[in-house]
Formats: structure tokens, sequence, C-alpha cells
């Protein structure tokens, strides 16, 4: 993605430098797979708790807080152009429907973090809470997420995470979140989780339309980071990988199928209205 000398937002706390907290001893494989249980598996931590317990072993260590370096440094600045480019994109949006885009903020952690949701971890992964308006992401998320599940990396799986979480923030101001939140009420496990689908499959929707806004500052492979992260993080894939067992009446999140196609709809077609996931999960 180009990003170099552009606009940066004014709405990222960096707390890298300051956060630290209780993490798993050697725990790389371990954050990522609470990770992406949490945020993009949902329901699917019963599946696996009793192994990470065997293999996390009850012990922590304290991680100090460190010192940013060169590199950190610099991804921060590259996660604040893509924060401002989703300012500007979703701001004339809502605009040209005859709305008000309120931008959320987005806070860099290690270790751990208090949020308005609560206290987290950096095996909570990137997460947006609802209470405050801000979106948490731990970038060594993305290191965990190329070398212990196969995405092909790069700065542009970034930004869709970001996109993404973004999209839940839009959720919260259309009030389809609160929406859907209230629909759950009363049903099944399995009919709740299905309108959890739709939720996250629509915020993949909105990285798409985000994205198609954005082809200006694409490099040639970027949609396919994009593809690869999503394909990497469906329910299916990660119930295979961690249990052997593909049980779709436990999925909140989507496939990888369900997740590639509705980014790349919403990147073909950058129409908002065309992310009727409710209406055709």
């Amino acid at each position: 993605m180009k990003w170099q000398g552009r606009r940066q937002s004014d709405n990222v706390e960096d707390r890298r430098s300051i956060s630290g907290g209780k993490v798993a001893v050697g725990g790389g494989i371990i954050g990522i797979i609470i990770l992406l249980v949490n945020v993009f598996g949902g329901e699917n931590a019963q599946l696996i708790t009793p192994v990470l317990e065997q293999m996390q072993g009850g012990q922590t260590q304290t991680e100090a807080a460190a010192p940013l370096s060169k590199e950190d440094e610099e991804m921060g600045q590259f996660v604040k152009v893509v924060l401002a480019d989703n300012e500007d994109i979703w701001g004339k949006i809502f605009a040209e429907h005859g709305m008000t885009y309120k931008n959320p903020k987005l806070v860099l952690f290690r270790g751990s973090v208090q949020t308005s949701c609560g206290g987290a971890s950096s095996a909570s992964g990137p997460f947006y809470c609802p209470a405050d308006q801000k979106v948490y992401m731990d970038l060594g998320f993305f290191e965990e997420l190329k070398t212990k599940f196969g995405a092909k990396g790069g700065d542009f799986a970034i930004a869709y995470v970001i996109a993404h979480e973004v999209g839940h923030h839009i959720q919260t101001l259309l009030g389809t979140s609160a929406k859907m939140h209230q629909e759950q009420q009363g049903k099944s496990q399995a009919d709740a989780n299905k309108l959890s689908v739709a939720l996250e499959l629509q915020a993949d929707f909105y990285a798409g339309v985000w994205a198609h806004y954005n082809q200006e500052n694409l490099d040639t492979g970027d949609i396919e980071e994009a593809l690869s992260a999503a394909n990497a993080v469906g329910d299916d894939a990660i119930q295979s990988k961690m249990s052997g067992q593909i049980i779709p009446d436990s999925f909140t999140h989507g496939t990888s199928e369900q997740r590639m196609y509705w980014f790349k709809k919403g990147f073909k077609t950058g129409d908002i209205k065309q992310g009727t996931t409710f209406e055709e999960i």
C-alpha cells in the first residue's frame, strides 16, 4: 500500500511503550489461537479450551514495556495513514447519504489494555469496543497470523483488519449492532450465531467498500494479502486446524469462503447498500 508521506490520523493512541501485563510463557501460538477464537471465532472457544489449558500449563510471566524501535515507529505511522483513509472515505460516504460520520479512535498496545468494555490482553486480538468507540490492536498479531496460520502477511493484511474493525464502528453508528443483539434475545444458540456471522461478514463487506474507494493507493498484491488473511480466519479453517472438526452451528464469523466473498463484493461494488448479509446468511 502506498502510504509514505500521506496524511496521518490524529485519532491513534499509541500505548505500546507503556502497556504490559500477564502473558503466557512462550505464548506466541497460545496468544494467536485465543486471539483468533475471540476475535474471529467466537463460540469456537469451547472446542479448544482444554487444549489451550494443557499447552499453557497455567504459567504466566510479566511482559515489561519496551521502547519503540524504528520499525515500531514506522508501523505506527502506517496505522495512522490507514485510519486517516478510513476517516476520509467513510466521512464522504456518510455525507453522501445525509449522515455525519464520527471518527473512532484506535489504540495500539502491548501486553494488556484497559477499555470501557473491560480489561483485555494481547491474546484478545484486534477488537472494537462500542462502549468507548475505539479499536484496540496489538500488532504482534500479524506476524503470528503469517507464521502460524499461513496468511501471506504484508501491510494490507493489517489494513484489512483495521478496516474490518472500523466496519464494526459503522455498525454501531448505524444501529446495526444494537439491533442484532436485540434480535439474538430468546433465540437458540445456533440461530444467535447466524446473526453474529451476518454482522461479521458485513464488517468484511465494509472493509471491501473502503478498499474500493482507496484503489489509487493500492499496490499490486494488496487485495490478495487481504483475502489471504480473511481465508486464514474463517471459522471452518480455525476449527479444522484446532480440532479436526467443523461444526457449522458454532460458527460466529463465517467460513473462509464467506469472508472472502463479502470482502470481494464490497471491493467490487463500493455500494454500502449491497451489504445485505442479514438477508442472505
